[in-house]
């Protein structure tokens, strides 16, 4: 008896699609039915989605939002101010820094739930921190 218990134990309950989780968090929807919101504010994670009911509180995003944010942000202003410094060299000073620091501060603030939504995505495609905790 105890060994059936244990077969079916490690029989998973259901797949979920790692990619289509992260796509639906990227859109900041519920990464189990992609029809739910996943903030209730600018960052503030649901504590369930108001369609199908899933628990979207176990998340630990953390640091990594903002990591990936400033990197991919990063990239993106590098290869801006090149391509802006080949179009107009002699551009003063003051242009760059009122440019350059706006674009960083938008495109930031754009950006960081979108990142945000798709770790969350990821971490309960994966099963990560209590999301693939089965329900008693």
């Amino acid at each position: 008896m105890t060994i059936e218990i244990v077969k079916a134990a490690h029989i998973p309950d259901e797949t979920r699609d790692t990619w289509r989780a992260v796509r639906r968090g990227l859109a900041c929807r519920c990464p189990a039915c992609g029809q739910g919101r996943l903030y209730r504010a600018y960052l503030k994670v649901a504590d369930r989605c108001e369609v199908c009911g899933t628990e979207l509180h176990h998340h630990r995003a953390d640091d990594a939002p903002p990591y990936f944010t400033i990197f991919l942000v990063g990239h993106f202003v590098i290869a801006a101010l090149l391509a802006f410094d080949e179009f107009w060299p002699d551009a003063p000073i003051w242009l760059h820094a009122l440019l350059w620091s706006a674009f960083v501060v938008a495109s930031s603030l754009w950006l960081l739930p979108l990142v945000k939504g798709a770790l969350i995505g990821f971490q309960w495609a994966n099963r990560m921190h209590g999301f693939g905790a089965s329900p008693e």
